[in-house]
């Protein structure tokens, strides 16, 4: 494929219009100069052909990033740069043009931030290979990959496939564009800011060098992003990759592993991408399901969605819990958890009784929507003045006869089982 003229196609009209939807439905913070993204139509109606005429004289600059630290959940801080909006829809255009010419040289076991590939994806290829006699799991953590990433190897990369002079220098001006942090200017010497349009697929163009090599070695892996996991048949053959990748990703990719964090493991000491694997004697093989840290994750989230203080109505904590319920049960509805669904409902269904309860406050209102609720007087009034034990009283007898699950069901909360059953793929 002739790659010589890309920028013409970049700047077609038909690839600016995408790009400028794409940069508005993915919505966004302001960069450093506070344009927001609903101001990016009038911006570009005004000097959208001095942007144009810009980039094909090489005379674009594009602005540093605004650095954002995002606390992590075991600690420490992850950090994303911010564009401004009119460098995100000149990265989303160039994105567009590169990715379909990249996607063919990549590895069909590469899963992140690709077209028509998911996490759930590279979890079911992970398990068809620890079901081939791949037990042993190697366990790469790259060390701040997207802060680390050599300028010079990465455009020697793209050097390689792309052609066009003009793609190549704003490509560099993206990567040394620098940072602002705290209103200071920072150089950006090394990395590609982890929040840009163009990241992700510098990103994969980096790592598709490991993935070459580890298929040249003949090894089973699957990737998502800078998250690789290798499948091999022994305890030796695991710790004799863990060496040689590790040197070759130091080595040739310039690129930092995390000791601390890399392992060599059996499957049931795996966190891969939120999920967790365990052994099922009856069937014989490895199944996924959600991780520990993740089930941890969803609970703290909805404690928050049913807190009795939160000074909101209950239909809109409800809104809110459906929107957590279905965004998990999507994700992990390759894993199995029936169980888990199970009692999470009952946990959740047990919280917001206790809600209702406190938002009836008095208790001659309590005794009356409970005499509603079918209650007979004499139970209603009893229950009613029990005092302040709301949690006693919402975990058993007529409040939680009053309030039945069908009724939750009726007022809109959606039962994480039946959502799951609907969904999974291996019940």
């Amino acid at each position: 494929m002739d790659t010589s003229s890309l920028m013409k196609q970049i700047l077609s009209r038909e690839n600016l219009n995408q790009a400028y939807l794409q940069v508005v439905r993915n919505k966004g913070a302001e960069g450093v100069d506070g344009m927001k993204y609903t101001d990016l139509k009038v911006h570009l109606e005004k000097n959208g052909e001095i942007i144009k005429e810009q980039l094909r004289s090489r005379k674009y600059k594009p602005q540093p990033v605004r650095r954002v630290e995002i606390p992590k959940p075991d600690g420490g801080v992850r950090n994303l740069g911010v564009p401004t909006v009119t460098d995100r829809f000149i990265q989303q255009a160039i994105a567009q043009v590169l990715t379909p010419i990249y996607e063919e040289q990549f590895h069909e076991h590469s899963y992140g931030f690709r077209p028509n590939r998911c996490a759930q994806q590279a979890i079911l290829t992970a398990l068809d290979m620890m079901n081939d006699d791949n037990d042993w799991i190697v366990d790469i953590d790259l060390e701040k990959f997207f802060d680390t990433v050599n300028h010079d190897k990465l455009m020697t990369l793209i050097g390689k496939t792309i052609k066009d002079g003009d793609v190549i220098s704003i490509v560099r001006k993206f990567l040394v564009s620098g940072i602002m942090v705290d209103d200071e200017y920072e150089d950006s010497v090394v990395g590609t800011p982890q929040g840009g349009n163009l990241s992700p697929l510098l990103a994969n163009i980096m790592l598709n060098e490991l993935d070459k090599e580890m298929e040249q070695r003949g090894l089973n892996f699957v990737r998502y992003a800078d998250d690789c996991i290798i499948m091999v048949g022994s305890e030796m053959s695991a710790k004799r990759v863990m060496r040689n990748l590790t040197r070759f990703i130091e080595e040739k990719l310039g690129l930092k592993v995390n000791m601390t964090k890399s392992k060599v493991d059996k499957p049931q000491g795996l966190k891969y991408l939120g999920f967790g694997f365990y052994f099922d004697g009856r069937a014989h093989q490895y199944k996924a399901k959600p991780h520990l840290k993740s089930v941890l994750k969803f609970k703290k989230r909805m404690k928050e969605l049913t807190c009795r203080s939160w000074g909101v109505s209950n239909s809109y904590k409800i809104e809110k819990l459906n929107q957590l319920i279905r965004g998990w049960i999507n994700y992990f509805k390759i894993g199995s958890m029936k169980t888990l669904c199970a009692k999470m409902d009952s946990n959740i269904r047990y919280r917001l009784r206790m809600c209702i309860w406190k938002h009836w406050k008095t208790p001659q209102n309590r005794a009356k929507n409970l005499i509603k609720l079918g209650i007979n007087k004499y139970t209603a009034w009893k229950v009613a003045y029990a005092g302040a034990r709301i949690a006693y009283v919402c975990n058993k007898g007529a409040v939680k006869v009053a309030i039945r699950n069908k009724r939750l069901s009726r007022f809109g909360l959606v039962s994480m089982l039946d959502y799951y059953t609907e969904r999974c793929v291996n019940c």
